[in-house]
């Protein structure tokens, strides 16, 4: 682990322990699982099924976001690592400025500013380390809204270091009916690097149908929707006719999966 960040987690941990005593140290928890099912993807072979656990949280000192994907493609393709299959994760633990020092950090729109980090880790050369300041805004009419600005720096081949990208992420409710739809999801801007990892940017939204509350099986707990994808220059790779050994053509991705969410 990139040592910048691992210093991070470790002095996030002893902070967690040592302020464990003013109070809890888990305000809340929310996990789910998710199945998608999708067609048109590039780079990676074109059909893709995906089962994605997340998992989110609010603690003490801050909240955390972790969730791993893990990928089959259709058929006998294969991906450029000769994998039918693969995974990807994000690791993104956030330190509150404002419970850390026990005050309101709250001007504007800024409900609370924060140090984010993110962990990108996966299958063959991926693994890269963010950090930077975080803000949380209060928006009307959005559940949430946050937005990140890391520094960005990737392992491996691909020469993205000291790149900045912007996340906002984000989760919209519209009451329909007895239910309700969500709007959630985030966007990834690398912003400034035409070296060999390319500026890009990843706009991932997800619609959903509250299915559980419209059926009376319990609310905000079983969804069903649809997960759309754009990716402009897929993996930092320009969209220029890139050629592999599995893959020949342009590097913009435009698709939207079938989606079937449970949270528990």
């Amino acid at each position: 682990m990139n040592l910048t960040l691992s210093t991070l987690v470790m002095a996030g941990g002893l902070l967690a322990g040592g302020q464990a005593m003013a109070g809890d140290l888990l305000h809340w928890q929310n996990n789910s699982l998710s199945y998608l099912y999708g067609q048109d993807y590039k780079i990676d072979p074109e059909i893709q099924q995906t089962i994605t656990f997340e998992h989110a949280s609010g603690w003490n000192i801050g909240d955390l976001f972790f969730f791993v994907d893990t990928i089959k493609y259709n058929t006998d393709a294969t991906n450029g690592a000769g994998d039918g299959h693969t995974f990807y994760g994000e690791f993104s633990p956030r330190l509150s400025l404002g419970k850390l020092f026990n005050t309101k950090l709250e001007f504007g729109p800024i409900k609370d500013v924060l140090l984010a980090t993110t962990y990108e880790f996966g299958e063959d050369d991926v693994e890269s380390y963010l950090i930077g300041p975080g803000f949380d805004l209060a928006i009307p009419g959005f559940d949430y809204f946050s937005l990140n600005f890391y520094n960005r720096t990737t392992d491996g081949k691909r020469d993205g270091d000291n790149v900045w990208q912007i996340t906002p992420v984000w989760s919209y409710t519209i009451p329909v009916g007895k239910s309700d739809i969500v709007i959630d999801g985030f966007m990834d801007w690398v912003v400034d690097n035409d070296k060999s990892y390319h500026a890009n940017l990843h706009f991932n939204p997800q619609i959903k149908y509250d299915l559980g509350k419209a059926m009376s099986w319990g609310e905000k707990q079983l969804y069903v929707g649809i997960e759309y994808d754009y990716w402009k220059d897929k993996y930092g790779i320009q969209d220029s006719g890139f050629v592999s050994d599995n893959f020949v053509g342009a590097t913009d991705q435009n698709t939207a999966s079938l989606l079937v969410k449970a949270h528990f």
